[in-house]
């Protein structure tokens, strides 16, 4: 869904989801009234991994524009307790440089998500809880049947997050701008994650 700069609408809310302890996640499509925003993470320094660290307004802008507009991307932002939590990138992996990298099957989705800057008290569990509400979502289409991702081999703080949330590490890849994990998770991995995290 793609917004007109002249008169910005925020689209519906396409999914909701609850964490128990963190409270509700609202994701919707993202739209041009987000770019400002969008640059302000992308440009801290919390945010080295995403590789836009010099980018202006303007490229942020242009980079989250051609997702809105592309027919093999999806970009959504999503909303916690009224606030902007984190900005979610899906996409084909067919149409994407890490399809080169290995054998895309059908149903396969690959994602990357940014955190919003953390605001007043931290809430224990946030981040997990980001990346269940991620996986809730994607695995809710009927259609996607493996979340793919590549995180850069050096963000240390994500790989433990990825593995926890039941993504099985494959290999390395050497895309042109980064060395990447090549990292799957499957929706009967993801089913038996969530009934194990239930069954308590």
């Amino acid at each position: 869904m793609s917004c007109h700069d002249a008169v910005v609408h925020t689209p519906a809310t396409v999914f909701s989801h609850i964490i128990s302890g963190v409270g509700e996640f609202q994701i919707r499509p993202l739209c041009s009234g987000d770019f400002q925003l969008l640059h302000q993470w992308v440009t801290a320094p919390r945010a080295a991994f995403w590789g836009m660290q010099d980018a202006s307004l303007a490229d942020v802008a242009h980079c989250y524009r051609q997702q809105i507009e592309s027919k093999h991307s999806w970009p959504y932002l999503a909303i916690h307790n009224g606030k902007p939590a984190f900005l979610l990138e899906t996409y084909d992996p067919t149409h994407d440089e890490l399809g080169q990298h290995y054998a895309v099957a059908v149903g396969d989705i690959g994602m990357h998500f940014l955190v919003a800057p953390a605001q007043g008290t931290p809430i224990h569990g946030y981040t997990r809880a980001v990346m269940a509400t991620i996986l809730a979502f994607l695995f809710a289409q009927p259609d996607v049947q493996r979340v793919v991702v590549e995180p850069d081999v050096n963000n240390e703080k994500i790989h433990p997050l990825n593995r926890e949330a039941g993504f099985q590490y494959q290999h390395t890849v050497a895309l042109s701008y980064k060395t990447a994990w090549f990292a799957t998770c499957d929706r009967s991995t993801f089913l038996n994650c969530t009934a194990l995290e239930t069954a308590v």
